[in-house]
């Protein structure tokens, strides 16, 4: 093993261990949701559904099953250096024409040839032949740095499960945090629902009282009926974005879940950007997967390389054959050497296709690294810029809030209609999708944080 490959062997280990603790996570869960242990909905946060999705997910178990196929691969390949044994009885019955010996035998003067010189029909000549074979590679170079890279192909495809589940892990978490956001948008739609019941309410007191006209009723009215149209829109977004979570999750359409978490919660763990971008380089999948891959490319030009070597093994057969009554054991066996010496160019064809391939792979390397550092450094300053905008989203709806209780306060003292109400609640009305859209914003950047780095499944 080269210095080259130790590295990419020793991320794949840990990646294996990663999949090793979701497949431990996918059981559990599994055995959670089974029918019959409860009934109560399943309380799921940010980071325990990124980490279901990374565990359960179709496109994990279908990379979960390449993985499989290139196991069997190696075993394929290792069976060249195994003994191959064959049984092959047959029978046999034909028949030959005597003029294509190309001779004849000698015969006594004044007496006619053995076999007529036309040519003459022998036969039919019927045999039994029951033979068993076996032969055995003793030097094959070529056979053995196959096995060797159908291994590489196993560790680039481990490498792809787990660039598949972290890729999973992020689909899901960017279906929860739409879900939080529905659920913070009914909730405002709610409380716009009640505030309009509220001024209906007081513009019908006030015009029973006669301090009122009916025209702020009709207003009040209109404005609830608006709001009731909002909260339905945004209950069917709610239930459209429960339905892409537990799409993402690869659970049961009609799984009960509640989403633990909120999108007032806004944990500050970020570190610095050189720590980011050197922790992201360290555990992004897709770097694992690039240098997976290359070993593998390399490897397979040492099969490349070795085919042009010579190749040593023995043979034998033996069994009996000849008529069914006169049977007669025969054998035959030997070594052979077969030595490749020209194929017209095949070779360093072959040297120069898989040369490109490697030339591409550190290609796509060298660039991938530099769009991780870009990803890193977007998804921090979308975090703060989004941080800022929370921040100010927070004092727009504050003051939106106290716009709605002074108008309130002048239409309940009968020195104003109802009009400057209905314009601060729908103020109001903005500056709550606002808040919603902006915390949405935030948690968004997260993830794609988390993803850049390479660790949304550790996300809480």
């Amino acid at each position: 093993m080269n210095r080259t490959q130790f590295p990419v062997i020793v991320r794949l280990g840990v990646g294996l261990t990663l999949l090793a603790a979701l497949s431990a996570f996918a059981v559990r869960a599994a055995a959670a949701q089974a029918p019959g242990t409860t009934s109560s909905p399943r309380r799921l946060s940010l980071g325990d559904a990124a980490r279901l999705a990374a565990a359960q997910s179709a496109t994990v178990q279908g990379a979960t099953y390449r993985v499989a196929g290139a196991e069997a691969r190696v075993k394929e390949a290792r069976s060249a250096s195994l003994p191959q044994v064959s049984l092959t009885p047959n029978w046999t019955s034909h028949t030959i024409n005597s003029a294509s010996f190309g001779f004849n035998f000698p015969a006594e003067e004044g007496q006619p040839p053995l076999l007529d010189p036309k040519g003459q029909v022998i036969g039919p000549v019927k045999q039994w032949d029951f033979r068993g074979s076996i032969s055995q590679s003793l030097y094959d170079p070529e056979a053995r740095q196959r096995v060797t890279a159908a291994k590489a192909n196993v560790g680039a495809a481990s490498a792809d499960v787990v660039t598949a589940a972290e890729g999973a892990a992020t689909t899901a978490a960017t279906a929860y945090v739409r879900a939080l956001r529905t659920t913070a948008v009914v909730q405002a739609r709610l409380a716009d629902s009640a505030l309009a019941g509220d001024l209906l309410g007081v513009a019908r007191d006030q015009l029973a009282a006669g301090v009122g006209v009916g025209l702020d009723v009709t207003r009040a009215q209109t404005q609830l009926a608006g709001a009731r149209a909002q909260l339905i829109a945004a209950r069917n977004d709610r239930d459209r974005a429960r339905l892409d979570l537990l799409r993402a999750l690869n659970l049961p359409l009609d799984t009960p879940v509640e989403l633990s978490d909120s999108l007032d919660a806004m944990p500050n763990e970020v570190a610095s950007e050189q720590a980011a971008i050197a922790a992201a380089l360290r555990e992004r999948p897709e770097i694992r997967a690039a240098d997976a891959q290359l070993a593998a490319a390399q490897q397979q030009q040492q099969v490349i390389k070795a085919s042009r070597l010579p190749t040593v093994s023995a043979f034998a057969n033996d069994g009996p054959n000849g008529y069914i009554d006169n049977l007669l054991n025969t054998y035959t066996y030997g070594v052979q050497m077969s030595w490749p010496i020209f194929e017209g160019g095949r070779r360093s064809a072959q040297s120069q296709e898989q040369q490109a391939v490697v030339n591409e792979i550190e290609v796509r390397r060298r660039d991938l690294r530099q769009q991780i550092a870009v990803d890193v450094r977007s998804a921090l300053l979308d975090l703060e810029s989004a941080r800022q905008q929370v921040d100010a989203a927070r004092e727009r709806q504050q003051l939106a809030e106290l716009e709605v209780q002074q108008a309130r306060d002048r239409f309940r003292a009968g020195v104003a209609g109802n009009a400057d109400v209905i314009t601060a609640s729908q103020t109001l009305n903005a500056a709550r999708t606002g808040l919603v859209d902006a915390l949405t914003q935030y948690h968004a950047a997260r993830v794609a944080l988390a993803h850049a780095e390479g660790n949304v499944t550790q996300l809480r």
